[in-house]
This record gives structure tokens, C-alpha cells and sequence, in this order.
């Protein structure tokens, strides 16, 4: 459960000023948490309107109102922003160093305990990877002005330049489908804030431009989660392409890190208070720090909360499922489904009786052949991220070795998975492998033809116009989105 990830959001929500960093009118009431995720999805999914538009701008002036000043770690001064940025690269890549060295010297991940704790990651972070550059796209209207060149180009390399396989979001995307797990389903509210403050800025750019473009340095800067992330998927077995390109793309050198100084240094003030501009955009950066993070996410996962979680999650449609003869301890199964708070008992007693046996191989468990086997009475029961979580909560400490449940076990009884790079080149012995296999777009949609209709019969600033709608965060992932990426990017001078 992500109980400890809320307290430390709520925690970083109540620290510093309470003054507004940012012009406009005073902040209206924070929203309450399940506010939260109700207008990221709106903003997501639906047409957004004015009245959409304006809630955004009020979670964005709430968000700014709280942040504490004194704990931005951009420099005092744009004249240090160069400097701060090399520092902060090799910072980043000197500790990244330290952690191969400790690993290779015998230490555990850092990270993911087992195969589990990292697919519970992945989905965890969906609401922020769904909406990967969003932040950037109320600027594409304004792609002619050559101070917003840089913003543009990162946020159209965001979307892959419309080839599906350097989309960032359809690959997360597709990691997912992967995996088997349903996005933004059964997650925290406190997981939904930066997502939401990504769309919130997409849809605001004009009243935040500060704050967007100190959003956008704070955030192509490469972080050393990203770099143990990616490192501990590939060990785990998981594809972890979507990472690494973050870490290729985001390089100081010619990349989005890059770019992001260059636009700050674009859209510096030439008339009027650079000082203010600069104070506004050290609050972006900070915004990039609000809700539950990386390393809080990770810190979150408690196995033996995420198992009962997802029985009790089960229960309602378990219950009234079984047949009389089911029991359990002398109980109905359904009888023991019938409230998901009675669900701990009814784990405990399923290891009581011996039909779940903790720290031992599944295939001792009488549970695990119901679930897997020639037998399975509960085959399809549990998705494969919740088979996951069974399998590594039986098997205790022995997880740690990252084997996935539908591997057998060695006659040993022991298996080193093969990375993901690994089992590729396997795959593909003597020629290339893609990290990610990701198709073209498939032509069967409804809204790629309708697309196409609409640009027929209109001039181009219509086009203009549509292309852009095209490519909203909601929509740029999509076949029709990606064909108005190709075709918005043609057009480009």
C-alpha cells in the first residue's frame, strides 16, 4: 500500500511560505485528494474547456503557494545556471558510479526487492508516465517563435517525431500491456499530482510561462533514479527501453537537458524584471519535486500490504463464487470473502491449514496449483502482476533472485534470470534487437480517417490548428495523433 508515500506527500504539501510565487488572483482552496485524480482524468481524456482550464490554473496556484523558496536547488542567480547544471550531471553520474561498484562488490538492488516490488513500480508511476512531456504542449500553438524553438523540439521529441517506437507515452504504454498491468487503476490519490501538474502547465502555458519553462529544466535533468531504475529492470528481466532513452535524450551535451538551458536563456526577460522571471522559474523547477517521486514509490511497497490489497480487491466478486464444499478452517470460502476486512484472517488461516506454505517453493502450496498447473480450478482469477505478487509473497526471501512465476524452477531448484538485454540477443542471435517491439499504427482507427477527411476540406491555418489538437496529450499516441506528429514535423522549417 502507498500509506507511507501519502504522509510524505501531505508532509512536502505543508513545508515552506505560504505565499503565492507566482501573479494572478489568490489561490482558491486546495483541492481535496479526490479532486486529484478526477481532473487529471478530465484533462486527459476529455475536450478541455475553460472551466476545465481554470481548476487547472487553481491546483497550479495552490501547488506554487506552498512551495518553500529556500529549498529550490537551481542557483540564486541565471548567471550560475551553466555551472549548476554540469555539477548536477556529474553528481549524478559520480554516485551512478559508487552504485555499479557496490553492486559489483556483492550488494543487493537498491530498489526492487523482487520481480513484484518492480511491476508495482511501473504502475505506480503510470499517472506521471502517461503524460510524459505534457507540460510543453501549450507552446506548440506558438511553434513560429524562434524563442520557443528549443521547447517545441523536446516536446516533439517527446512524442517520437510520430514513429511509435520513440513515443514516450505508447511506450510506457505498451511496457504496461506487457506486463499485464492496468493503468491508473487501484492507485493512491497522491499519485495523480505530478501527472496533474504536467497537464495543468499544458493547458495554462500562457499565464505560466515562467513556471513552465522552470519546469521543464528541472525535469530533463538526469536523476540517479533513472539511471539504478533502468539498471535493475534490465537485471529483472524487464524491458526497461523507456529509461534508458530518457537517459540518451536528456544529455547536457546536445539533448533535452541542454535545451532546456538554452531556453531559459531564449526567454530571459530583454525588457522588464528578469529578477521575477528567474524567481518564477526556480518555483517551476520545484514543481517538478511536488506529489509522490520516484524514491517514494519505491519506498512504499510492503508486500504482505499489496497481497491483501489485492484479495480484498477480489473478494466482492469472489464472493457467493464457491460452492458449499469449499472450506476453509471449517468456514465457507465465501463466508470468509463475504467483508474484504476479514481478509487477513483468511490468509492466515490458508497458511494454518497448510494450502499456502510461506518460504517454501509455490509448487508446495496446494493455493498455487489452483492458480497454475494442469488443475488451475482459479485459472484467470489473478492478472499476471497479481500471480507475480502471490508467487514472490510465498516464496519469501528466495524472490529476491527475481524469477518470474511462470519460470520453472532448475533441477537445482535455483535460476538466474537472464536480463532483458540478454534474453534479446538470444532472440535474436547474430543481427540487431530491439529493446522495445513496438508496431506501426494500425490503420483500423476510427479516428485516423476522420483525421484525414477533416484536413482535406480545410486551409492551412485549419490544418495548423487540427494537427495541434491532434497532438494533445490525450490524443498524440494514438495512430491519429501519430500521423499529425509526421506531418506537423514535415512542415516544420
Amino acid at each position: 500500500m502507498l500509506v507511507r508515500a501519502l504522509e510524505w506527500s501531505v508532509r512536502q504539501v505543508n513545508v515552506g511560505s505560504k505565499a503565492p510565487t507566482t501573479a494572478g488572483p489568490e489561490c482558491s482552496p486546495a483541492p481535496r485528494s479526490t479532486e486529484i485524480s478526477g481532473l487529471y482524468s478530465r484533462l486527459l481524456n476529455g475536450k478541455v474547456d475553460d472551466i476545465m482550464r481554470k481548476d487547472a490554473a487553481g491546483f497550479l496556484r495552490n501547488q506554487l503557494a506552498h512551495l518553500d523558496p529556500q529549498a529550490c536547488e537551481l542557483p540564486a542567480s541565471v548567471r550560475e545556471l551553466q555551472a549548476w547544471i554540469l555539477a548536477t550531471a556529474e553528481n549524478a553520474t559520480a554516485n551512478y558510479g559508487a552504485y555499479l561498484a557496490e553492486r559489483k562488490a556483492g550488494g543487493p538492488r537498491r530498489y526492487f526487492s523482487n520481480r513484484a516490488h518492480a511491476l508495482f513500480f511501473l504502475g505506480a508511476m503510470a499517472p506521471t508516465k502517461l503524460v510524459d512531456g505534457a507540460w510543453l504542449f501549450g507552446l506548440i500553438p506558438h511553434c513560429r517563435n524562434p524563442r520557443f524553438s528549443n521547447l517545441v523540439r523536446t516536446y516533439l521529441e517527446e512524442l517520437g517525431e510520430g514513429q511509435p517506437d520513440k513515443n514516450h507515452v505508447l511506450i510506457y504504454r505498451q511496457l504496461l500491456e506487457r506486463c499485464s498491468i492496468e493503468p491508473l487503476q487501484g492507485l493512491d490519490e497522491s499519485l495523480f499530482t505530478q501527472g496533474l501538474i504536467q497537464l495543468a502547465l499544458a493547458y495554462n502555458a500562457k499565464e505560466f510561462l515562467p513556471e513552465l519553462i522552470g519546469f521543464n529544466l528541472g525535469y530533463e535533468q538526469l536523476p540517479l533514479h533513472l539511471l539504478i531504475t533502468a539498471y535493475e529492470l534490465n537485471e529483472l528481466g524487464l524491458d526497461p527501453y523507456y529509461f534508458t532513452l530518457h537517459i540518451t535524450v536528456d544529455n547536457t551535451d546536445t539533448g533535452h537537458a541542454h535545451r532546456a538551458v538554452r531556453a531559459v536563456l531564449d526567454t530571459l526577460p530583454k525588457f522588464g524584471d528578469t529578477n521575477d522571471f528567474w524567481r518564477r522559474v526556480r518555483a517551476g523547477c520545484q514543481l517538478g519535486e511536488a506529489g509522490v517521486g520516484t524514491c517514494a514509490v519505491v519506498s512504499s511497497f510492503n508486500l504482505d500490504d499489496e497481497v491483501v490489497r489485492i484479495f480484498s480487491q477480489k473478494s466482492a466478486a469472489g464472493h457467493g463464487a464457491h460452492s458449499d464444499y469449499c472450506r476453509v478452517a471449517g468456514r465457507h470460502v465465501n463466508d470468509w470473502l463475504a467483508a474484504p476486512d476479514g481478509i487477513p484472517a483468511f490468509l492466515d488461516a490458508l497458511q494454518e491449514q497448510g494450502w499456502i506454505r510461506r518460504g517454501e517453493p509455490v509448487e508446495n502450496s496446494r493455493f498455487w496449483g489452483l492458480l497454475q498447473g494442469q488443475r488451475a480450478d482459479m485459472f484467470g482469477v489473478f492478472s499476471h502482476y497479481e500471480l507475480q505478487l502471490i508467487h514472490d509473497w510465498i516464496r519469501g526471501e528466495a524472490s529476491v533472485d527475481g524469477r518470474a512465476y511462470d519460470t520453472p524452477r532448475s533441477a537445482s531448484g535455483h535460476l538466474k534470470r537472464p536480463s532483458f538485454r540478454a534474453a534479446s540477443r538470444r532472440a535474436h542471435p547474430g543481427g540487431e534487437f530491439a529493446l522495445a517491439q513496438v508496431s506501426e499504427p494500425d490503420l483500423l482507427d476510427t479516428d485516423l480517417p476522420a483525421l484525414l477527411s477533416d484536413l482535406a476540406q480545410l486551409d492551412e491555418a485549419g490544418q495548423n490548428k487540427l494537427l495541434v489538437d491532434a497532438m494533445s496529450p490525450s490524443r498524440h499516441w494514438t495512430p491519429a495523433g501519430l500521423y499529425a506528429t509526421r506531418l506537423f514535423c514535415q512542415r516544420q522549417p
